[in-house]
């Protein structure tokens, strides 16, 4: 499924992953001017989505612990596209079925290690946003921004708070 944003000069988005049923109060600061949610995967639980939706329209993918029938109906990768930019969401970076670089993709949105992490590989920009309700080795809860301006994309970290 390819999801297209309206034209524009300037798109926010939110990015989150594994939420696993828990959202920090800070989400709705955090992402409170953004245009998109991205959920990552790992979602944990429907109303998750519901609360994200109050905040912002959200796209969501499965993640490796989202289990149920509302979860089944999510997929496990979807492309965004921004203008002529093309975004790729899944859980695992890894789990792709296309190499992104051959596919055309400018970024790679993805979850699952629960480390918040942005480089570039190939032309592509891989972003992981951590996570946002169960950080690993002390680091605090996480989400991310994407600013999108024409062709060019940045990645601010957002540190949440309970």
């Amino acid at each position: 499924m390819v999801i297209k944003l309206a034209p524009a000069d300037t798109h926010l988005i939110g990015v989150i992953s594994d939420t696993h049923g828990l959202l920090p109060s800070g989400v709705a600061n955090a992402f409170k001017k953004v245009d998109l949610i991205i959920h990552a995967g790992d979602i944990g639980a429907e109303k998750i989505l519901a609360k994200l939706e109050k905040i912002a329209p959200v796209l969501a993918v499965r993640g490796n612990m989202d289990y149920g029938n509302w979860a089944s109906q999510l997929p496990s990768t979807q492309i965004i596209e921004i203008g002529q930019m093309a975004l790729a969401v899944t859980h695992i970076a890894s789990h792709l079925n296309q190499e992104p670089d051959k596919a055309g993709y400018k970024a790679v949105i993805s979850g699952h290690t629960h480390r918040p992490d942005v480089y570039e590989k190939n032309g592509i920009t891989f972003i992981n946003p951590g996570s946002a309700s169960y950080p690993k080795s002390g680091q605090p809860g996480s989400a991310a921004v994407i600013y999108i301006k024409g062709a060019d994309l940045s990645v601010k970290f957002i540190r949440l708070k309970g």
